[in-house]
C-alpha cells in the first residue's frame, strides 16, 4: 500500500526526541556519537507529505480553481509517561481549515492515522480516527483537534546493558577500536533501530491525494 510505504520511509525523518528522559540510556543522533540522555518514549512526529490535505470540487479535478477545502495538522504536542513497565504517550494535534466557498454552514470530516513504529521501517499498530470541522455561514476558517496514542514496552525500548557498555565504554589511545565508532559496529546498529518507537499522525489520504502532495 502506497500510504505505509510513504510514512515507512518518511519515518527516519519526521520524527525528533521526545521531551521525556530516562537517566540511563543515551542518544544518538545523525550517526554522530553520543550527545544526550535517550528516551523509552517514543518520538512523535508527521511523516512527508501526511501532514495536509486538499479536497476538490469536483473530486476528480486538481486544479487551483478547483479547490474545495484544505487543511493542515499542526501543533503537534506529545506527553509521555514512562514511570512503569509500560510507557504510555499521548500525541495532540490541532486541524486548521480554509474553505473557498463560504455561502451556508458546513461540516467537514477528515480522517487522520496515527501509526506506531518500530526501528523506523516496521509498523507495530495502527489506528485511524477522525477530526470534524464546523464552519459557520459566511465563515472561512475553521479548526479542531485529534489525539492519538501509543504503548511501548519499556523493556524493548530499552537498550540492552552489553549494548550500553559498548558504546560508553572508555577507550584510550593506542587501543585497537580506539578509533572506531561504536555506532558504526552492525549489532549496535540493530539494538538501536529495534529499541526506537515513533508514534507518527498524518492524514489519511487517498494514492490520489498522497500523489498530489508529493508532486505539487
Amino acid at each position: 500500500m502506497k500510504l505505509r510505504n510513504a510514512i515507512i520511509v518518511a519515518a527516519c525523518t519526521a520524527a525528533g526526541l521526545a521531551a521525556c528522559k530516562s537517566e540511563g540510556d543515551i542518544v544518538v543522533e545523525q550517526g554522530v556519537g553520543i550527545t544526550a540522555l535517550r528516551s523509552v518514549c517514543p518520538a512523535v512526529g508527521i511523516p512527508d507529505h501526511t501532514g495536509d490535505i486538499t479536497l476538490f470540487s469536483p473530486a476528480d479535478a486538481t486544479t487551483a480553481d478547483a479547490i474545495d477545502v484544505t487543511a493542515v495538522i499542526t501543533n503537534v504536542r506529545s506527553a509521555c509517561d514512562d514511570s512503569g513497565n509500560e510507557v504510555y504517550s499521548t500525541a495532540t494535534f490541532e486541524v486548521r481549515a480554509m474553505r473557498r466557498d463560504t455561502n451556508g454552514a458546513r461540516t467537514v470530516e477528515l480522517p487522520y492515522f496515527s501509526t506506531v513504529l518500530r526501528g523506523g521501517n516496521a509498523v507495530v499498530a495502527k489506528r485511524l480516527g477522525s477530526v470534524t470541522l464546523s464552519f459557520a455561514d459566511g465563515q472561512e476558517r475553521a479548526s479542531a483537534t485529534g489525539t492519538a496514542g501509543a504503548v511501548v514496552d519499556r523493556a524493548e525500548a530499552t537498550l540492552p546493558a552489553d549494548i550500553r557498555a559498548l558504546i560508553t565504554r572508555n577507550r584510550r589511545a593506542g587501543d585497537e577500536d580506539a578509533a572506531i565508532d561504536p555506532l558504526t559496529r552492525p549489532e549496535v546498529r540493530a539494538a538501536l533501530a529495534r529499541a526506537s518507537f515513533e508514534l507518527l499522525v498524518g492524514f489519511q489520504l487517498t494514492e490520489d491525494q498522497l500523489a498530489y502532495n508529493a508532486t505539487r
